[in-house]
């Protein structure tokens, strides 16, 4: 891909609005308002003067993106752009991804039936971007019919508009992937974060192993992490069968994870390398280990099963990339402390449609942040300018 010519700067309105649906779910999880009703608190970002038929859509498990530079770029840039939060808006420890697959869903058709937009580009920002392939991926061939809990929960129902193309941008490649990678391994006793291995501790000066680290260390530590996921797991699962025994099938609990941000590429830039800075995207990792923003500090019995565990959470960015049918553009920054690049190349490798395009922006960060960043952000959004003109979906610019 050429690079694209200088933009043109428009000015556009930022629009309110409510997407409302009924929720008949036998289990309500989320807190304020009316209870059977869903509202998803939606914003349009148009141009002013620039009439399109394409909508390039975000939606974030429980970001509220609408403030986030790429997010307002676009539009600066001549692209109508729909920012919806989910349900979950801020507030994961109770998220169950096929409901956040719906509300997707319900943003998609608003989209075209409401506004006019024709064609639908989904822009999966970090977390978004395996909501977005495993919202494509039951939109184009559904097959989901219950929650990994067993729930009741049916997204062949739904009629799931599939969207035109998809980009993901600065994506990691699902939830529970990435928590698994980022899990303190060292922790032995869930209810006692003290009781470690010390062996595994990265936080522990006194352990041997330090960066840069060893292939063998870095196995053994994946392996524990993976092995810490699946304990958790079945407990989760031990806990719902208990109560569903003592015929109590709604019955839920809540639990803490301790020990969430203890992945080794924060304190050795040699794996997975690239140019981030040494550190997490929310701060000094050993800090935010067991802080209270950490991946999946707060979570629920039925919430872990859908969006935590290795095993059996159904958004897997790779698995449903691979079934894609549509023009996909994978975006990376190499500057990234949260999603590196074996993300973003595991995505873009997984895309099973053939028209598949990669860039990778150099130097940029994350949320595109800090000195020299709104040149990598503009280097973005001229990819996806030329991308979607490609393709006819850059509107009258």
């Amino acid at each position: 891909m050429t690079m694209a010519k200088e933009l043109t700067r428009f000015e556009y309105d930022r629009i309110p609005y409510l997407i409302l649906f009924e929720d008949d779910s036998a289990y309500r999880d989320t807190y304020g308002g009316v209870s059977e009703n869903v509202a998803l608190e939606s914003f349009l970002l148009r141009p002013k003067n620039v009439p399109s038929d394409t909508a390039v859509v975000f939606m974030h498990p429980i970001g509220g993106g609408a403030y986030l530079p790429m997010s307002n770029a676009l539009p600066r840039a001549g692209h109508h752009v729909i920012y919806c939060n989910s349900r979950y808006r801020g507030v994961d420890s109770a998220l169950i991804m096929e409901k956040v697959v719906q509300d997707l869903g319900a943003c998609v058709r608003d989209a075209r039936e409401r506004w006019g937009y024709t064609n639908i580009v989904l822009a999966g920002w970090s977390g978004g971007g395996s909501l977005s392939l495993y919202y494509q991926q039951q939109a184009q061939h559904p097959t989901v019919t219950h929650t990994p809990a067993g729930d009741p929960f049916d997204l062949t129902a739904l009629g799931l508009q599939p969207a035109n193309g998809v980009m993901l941008l600065a994506a990691h490649v699902s939830r529970h992937g990435t928590l698994t990678e980022w899990m303190d391994a060292s922790i032995l006793d869930e209810s006692d974060p003290s009781k470690r291995d010390p062996g595994l501790d990265l936080y522990d000066p006194d352990n041997p192993d330090q960066p840069p680290y060893t292939e063998e260390f870095v196995a053994r530590y994946r392996e524990a992490q993976i092995a810490r996921n699946r304990r958790i797991t079945a407990w989760v699962k031990e806990t719902l069968e208990d109560l569903r025994s003592q015929g109590r099938p709604l019955e839920e609990r809540g639990f803490v994870t301790h020990g969430t941000m203890a992945d080794p590429r924060w304190l050795d830039l040699s794996l997975d390398s690239n140019d981030r800075a040494p550190g997490c995207y929310l701060g000094d990792p050993r800090v935010v280990n067991n802080g209270p923003v950490a991946l999946a500090r707060f979570s629920t019995l039925r919430s872990w099963l859908s969006q935590w565990s290795y095993d059996d959470a159904n958004g897997d960015g790779p698995r449903c990339a691979a079934e894609l049918e549509v023009p996909t553009l994978v975006i990376g920054n190499s500057a990234d402390n949260a999603c590196t690049p074996s993300h973003t190349d595991r995505l873009y490798e997984a895309v099973g449609h053939p028209d598949k395009t990669l860039h990778v922006v150099e130097g940029a960060t994350h949320y595109y942040s800090g000195p020299g960043q709104k040149l990598k952000l503009a280097e973005a959004v001229s990819v996806v300018t030329e991308w979607m003109g490609e393709r006819g979906w850059a509107g009258s610019l």
